[in-house]
């Protein structure tokens, strides 16, 4: 189960990427409503995704 957490410092690296219009404006509502920055949730959401794989993607 995805669980938000409260960030903690850390460096980060500066990327470009393109999100369809729903998909950002669910994103921008969830980190308002967590209260966290919108940065932060991507960071979580793919932090998330790949700690959760398919086993069968981890060859």
């Amino acid at each position: 189960m995805f669980v938000i957490k409260k960030p903690h410092a850390k460096a980060n690296v500066s990327k470009t990427i393109r999100f369809t219009e729903e998909l950002n404006s669910r994103m921008i509502a969830l980190a308002h409503e967590e209260e966290i920055s919108f940065n932060e949730l991507v960071i979580q959401c793919c932090q998330y995704a790949l700690d959760h794989r398919a086993k069968e993607d981890q060859k």
